[in-house]
């Protein structure tokens, strides 16, 4: 095809993804939806233009290695390490319970066993940007259920890289199978060995060297090279390339520049990413609905309720709280998008036929467009039945009533500051906590606490709130905190409530309720730079603290 002709082609094709994202971003979903409906009016399946699928096609496999190099990019060694027991464990587990039910459901479809493992593997992942944005619309980034989520998701996603290793073997003759995944096996074994001596010996200097130039243009040059040069490198040995990215990846993570790596390569990732889903949306044909239905429902059933069935049940086994492992299930209750490129290098490697591509394709469609409601209601539900649930565990002192102590919701950042400063100071406190990890941390420090959820009225009664001084509701979790207020205030109204805000609606609606101060961490951040700032251009310290004093005034008054 002539270059003009190709440059047209991108044109066309980033037009629609624009269109498409910007459609899904106006109804609320996820882009990759928009990115999907526009390559499903661009392909062959539906009527209309009609764009050539394999220069698209060719185009996408730069999206697929920057989707993997990103990957491997953000999933660092140091981090992955501390994920926790919940999210390795547990999201092992659930992968492993996946694959195993997906080949089940593909062999009573009819399916071959590769291709029933490849569906099953697939759908085994969830969107990792999905749970995130969907964290964000409702406050809860820095929820329990949130870390939950996005600590399982991310070993998810990693648990695909295997997957894609053996994707050239599997679609090779089965009577070699062992063999040949041995082979395979040792070729990773050695690849990773290089990968290691690359990240800890050759690349931190070959990018410092790139860093210490000064030049945008040539660091990003660096990353490209990396990038694509490890997917390249992953094909010339045998290997997927997509294994060459993601490996590419880990070795910029283990870097000291691995979040300027990360910034500059984000502006292509996503442009190359929408490409790719573009591309993706193109191969999936309507009719597979009618044609096939039970292979897309049964498809979208397992990467739904099997998913929330499944991260819920193992949540509550780790041993946090109902309402957390259903909210954490519901998160990842959706089919992420490293399935679509588990689909896309399964077709090129003659894995899947077209029918299974296609069911796979619209299944995940299917529950990335369920997501936001199955989230929104599942959440409705969870708040009216599990929010007024009895602790799971309390420790109070024996026989010892607490007096005029202070109650906190949370052993975050916030809270575990003010748990030390009142035990420094000698005063009584009690905590209420959601994460079985920090409850075992309070058990072993002998610090009062109550595990359960600090919206339902058993557990402030177990945190004897009636006789509290204070209580300080530390969570960012805005909707959480304003039901933690109204019950606090039914059932003592004389405590004193000091709870963190998140802007100006929160606010009216926290004091409204009755709360007796409202803390904004973001404000509060900004006045600690202007104190510093005025401190160090010989403003006086009296000059400044008054500064602060009205700024404080001014704008909580104004809220």
């Amino acid at each position: 095809m002539p270059e003009t002709d190709l440059v047209g082609l991108l044109a066309i094709v980033l037009a629609a993804a624009l269109a498409g994202g910007a459609l899904a971003h106006v109804l609320g979903l996820p882009p990759v939806l928009g990115y999907l409906l526009a390559g499903l009016l661009l392909g062959p399946y539906t009527p209309g233009p009609v764009a050539d699928v394999e220069p698209v096609q060719r185009l996408a496999d730069v999206g697929v290695a920057l989707l993997m190099f990103g990957l491997g990019l953000q999933l660092s060694l140091r981090g992955l390490r501390e994920v926790g027991p919940v999210a390795v464990g547990g999201g092992l587990v659930q992968v492993g319970a996946v694959i195993g039910l997906g080949m089940l459901i593909g062999r009573a479809l009819g399916l071959g066993t590769t291709a029933s493992l490849v569906a099953g593997w697939a759908v085994a992942s969830s969107s990792t940007t999905i749970a995130l944005r969907l964290l964000e619309d409702r406050g809860e980034v820095d929820s329990v259920h949130g870390r939950v989520a996005v600590g399982v998701s991310m070993v998810q996603d990693l648990s695909l890289v295997p997957l894609l290793v053996a994707m050239p073997v599997l679609g090779g003759n089965e009577e070699s199978l062992g063999l040949t995944l041995g082979l395979t096996a040792a070729k990773a074994a050695g690849f990773l060995a290089v990968t290691y001596f690359l990240a800890t010996r050759i690349a931190p200097k070959a990018l410092s060297l790139l860093a210490l130039r000064g030049s945008r243009e040539m660091f990003l040059l660096g990353t490209l090279v990396l990038a694509l040069g490890g997917t390249a490198l992953g094909a010339v040995t045998g290997l997927s390339p997509a294994f060459g990215a993601f490996l590419a990846g880990l070795v910029l993570a283990e870097s000291e520049h691995a979040q300027q790596g990360l910034a500059e390569v984000v502006p292509l990732r996503s442009a190359f990413a929408a490409l790719f889903f573009v591309s993706m949306g193109m191969l999936m044909d309507p009719r597979t609905l009618v044609e096939a239905p039970a292979e897309v429902l049964a498809l979208t059933a397992l990467g739904t309720v099997g998913k929330l069935t499944i991260v819920g049940g193992l949540a509550l086994a780790f041993g946090y709280l109902p309402r957390t492992a259903l909210l954490s299930g519901l998160l990842l209750a959706q089919t992420g998008e490293f399935a679509f490129l588990a689909v896309s290098v399964a077709g090129d490697e003659g894995v899947l036929d077209e029918r299974t591509s296609s069911a796979l394709l619209g299944s995940a469609f299917l529950s990335l467009l369920l997501a936001p409601f199955a989230l929104r209601w599942g959440a409705a539900l969870a708040d009216s039945l599990l929010r007024a649930s009895p602790p799971a565990a309390a420790e109070v002192p024996t026989g010892e009533t607490l007096v005029n102590h202070v109650v906190v919701c949370g052993l975050g950042e916030a809270g575990s500051e003010l748990v030390a400063a009142l035990r420094r100071r000698g005063f009584r406190c009690l905590v209420i906590e959601q994460d079985p990890v920090a409850v075992r941390w309070l058990r072993e420090q002998g610090i009062p606490y109550v595990h359960g959820e600090p919206t339902s009225p058993l557990v402030l009664e177990q945190a004897q709130l009636t006789r509290a001084r204070v209580l300080a509701i530390t969570q960012a979790d805005p909707a959480s905190a304003q039901a933690i207020v109204a019950t606090a205030k039914r059932l003592a109204p004389e405590v004193d409530v000091i709870a963190r805000g998140a802007g100006p609606e929160t606010h009216r609606a926290l004091r409204e309720l009755g709360a007796n101060e409202v803390v904004h961490p973001g404000f509060e951040a900004g006045l600690e730079f202007v104190r510093h700032t005025l401190h160090r251009l010989g403003v006086s310290s009296a000059e400044v603290q008054a500064y602060l004093q009205r700024r404080r005034r001014d704008y909580y008054v104004s809220e």
